[in-house]
């Protein structure tokens, strides 16, 4: 692809969005900036497309939407007029130009002849996948990018399970979407003129209702926190995003009713103002609810990101101190306590069955098999928690009790199909105030759960690597570690090799064996000791992420082994 030829496309264009039109002129002569928005389509793949605002084949603009929109619409079509009635539905987060893609969405599904459903304002990722199951249709979209930083924007799309689009009918999509040659021949239908026709619906609270109601399903015991719930002390911030519309409102509804509202990050900001990067993973995205907790005593902090799907935690320490718990520590917290409660009640199926994906820590199969039940690994993306339920829904396998990733994203019940910090939220306090009821912290409830399974140690290290040249030197990397295999890592023995992009796990044997999940860029190195470490490119930010879960005997042997392997393998990478 000629960026310059695209460039000049863009530029000799008449009928070009005034505001773009205004940021390409500044970038003349940047040649740099301009090849990079131009060099490339936008890339669609089976999370939908996420990326940088700006004028370009690979920016985030109204044109992409469009284009994106128009594919999604002749797969709808693709499957008759009743797929049509249907319809989509289109929720959004506070991003800049979140609102204006929703209806450019919706123009061109319009323009189609096909039935669109817009929330008024914005709402939780989660609802919009709870929604799809309950307005029953075809499909859905949701203008968000999670947690990345402001200059992001992004167009994911669900199927009618509500779970984000699977990788067959997101081909589909991506074939109709790269049919557009001309990406300013979009057709589009005036909004107002689609409402007064009755093919684009605005909704308001039509699906916040049965959403809340079903919510309370997620409490296990009930009585407890409509007694107790007000005894835990929870400060809350939704980071200037989309969690608090419903998470204050969910936590009222079960008895959870002493919550103190960071109010500064309640307030809707495309720019996160009072904070570096809206990521409820990172401590410092907790600044203010750390200050709200110190002054008001706060039990435990909840943090959603801006389209409410993942949750973060801190829990205050001995020192007095706030501690950022780990993905993979809420997990394990949330997992050890549905499963021993429901076995306490005896209420847990013997076909029970938990969900994690290849990158999550093993703490969470030594609890699940512990219990009785089966932990399944899939591949990173909650499309394919999903996908799982659905096939136990069909075929009567297993029984769904809890899908989890270390990138604090959970889901207790299977109403929505997507991870949901609402949920979450919800179940994080059941655990807290079970464990605060029994004299104990979220912290010392961890340490309980070490003793009792292992030490695990976890870690993620992500290399930010933009652009064109980014993208080469992340596949370089990926290339280098294929092609020259380690055999040991930080002085410890590689025991066997997961390569998911060959669909094969080779031993120190010289053995082999097939890997039956789909095929995938990652690479994942398993020690003698059951410990391992992982490279997996990110599919939605210009990353390459090293994932790190060892256990030890303790946990200082657990956090030596941990730095050693890690620094011998950046060491590599810096080579």
């Amino acid at each position: 692809m000629n960026w310059n030829v695209e460039y000049e496309k863009w530029l000799d264009n008449g009928q070009l969005d005034a505001d773009l039109r205004g940021q390409l002129e500044a970038l003349q002569g940047d040649e740099k900036t301009l090849e990079d928005s131009f060099y490339k389509n936008m890339e669609f793949g089976t999370a939908g497309m996420r990326g940088v605002l700006g004028a370009g084949t690979n920016r985030m603009n109204i044109y992409t939407i469009r284009k994106a929109s128009y594919g999604l619409a002749k797969f709808v079509a693709e499957n008759g007029d009743a797929a049509k009635k249907r319809g989509v539905v289109i929720a959004y987060d506070p991003r800049h130009m979140s609102q204006e893609f929703a209806y450019e969405s919706a123009a061109v599904l319009g323009a189609n002849g096909i039935k669109s459903y817009v929330f008024e304002s914005l709402r939780p990722t989660p609802e919009l996948s709870f929604a799809i199951r309950d307005l029953n249709c075809f499909s859905g979209v949701v203008i968000t990018a999670s947690h990345n930083p402001p200059e992001y924007n992004g167009y994911k799309v669900y199927g009618e399970d509500g779970g984000q689009m699977p990788p067959a009918s997101a081909d589909a999509v991506t074939e109709y979407i790269n049919s557009v040659e001309d990406i300013f021949s979009v057709e589009i239908k005036d909004v107002r003129e689609l409402e007064a026709n009755g093919i684009l619906e605005v909704i308001s609270d039509k699906v916040d209702v049965p959403y809340l109601e079903k919510l309370k399903e997620v409490i296990v015991n009930k009585s407890l926190v409509k007694e107790k719930g007000g005894d835990l002390k929870i400060v809350f911030t939704p980071l200037h995003g989309t969690g608090g519309i419903l998470g204050v409102p969910a936590l009222n509804s079960v008895g959870f009713t002493n919550i103190i509202r960071v109010e500064e990050q309640f307030v809707n900001d495309p720019n996160f103002g009072t904070i570096k990067s809206p990521n409820p993973e990172n401590k410092e995205a907790f600044k203010l609810a750390i200050d709200y907790g110190e002054k008001y005593d706060g039990d435990i902090l909840v943090g959603t990101d801006p389209d409410a799907d993942r949750l973060g935690v801190a829990v205050r320490t001995k020192t007095g101190e706030y501690n950022v718990l780990s993905g993979n520590q809420i997990g394990a917290l949330i997992l050890n306590y549905l499963l021993k409660q429901k076995k306490n009640q005896g209420e847990l199926p013997t076909n029970a069955a938990v969900l994690k994906s290849i990158v999550t820590s093993d703490l969470g199969r030594e609890i699940a098999e512990f219990y009785g039940a089966e932990m399944i690994e899939v591949l990173t993306g909650f499309k394919f928690i999903a996908e799982k339920i659905k096939q136990f829904e069909e075929t009567g396998s297993h029984t769904f009790e809890f899908g989890y990733e270390e990138s604090n994203g959970y889901m207790v019940k299977s109403f929505t199909r997507d991870k949901d910090a609402i949920q979450a939220v919800l179940a994080i306090s059941e655990v807290a105030l079970d464990a605060k009821e029994r004299g104990f912290t979220l912290l010392e409830e961890l340490d309980n759960i070490f003793s009792q399974f292992g030490f695990y140690k976890e870690d993620l290290v992500s290399l930010t690597l933009s652009g064109k040249d980014g993208s080469e030197r992340i596949k370089e990397i990926m290339a280098s570690f294929r092609n020259q295999l380690p055999t040991s890592m930080g002085g410890e023995k590689i025991a066997h090799v997961e390569d998911y992009l060959r669909s094969e796990k080779s031993f120190a044997s010289g053995e082999t064996a097939p890997i039956t999940l789909p095929r995938a860029d990652v690479l994942k190195f398993y020690l003698e000791d059951g410990s391992w470490f992982c490279l997996r490119p990110s599919g939605t930010e210009p990353k390459i992420k090293f994932y790190f879960s060892i256990k030890g005997a303790s946990e200082a042997a657990s956090t030596a082994k941990l730095e050693k392997i890690r620094t011998e393998l950046l060491e590599r990478i810096e080579k």
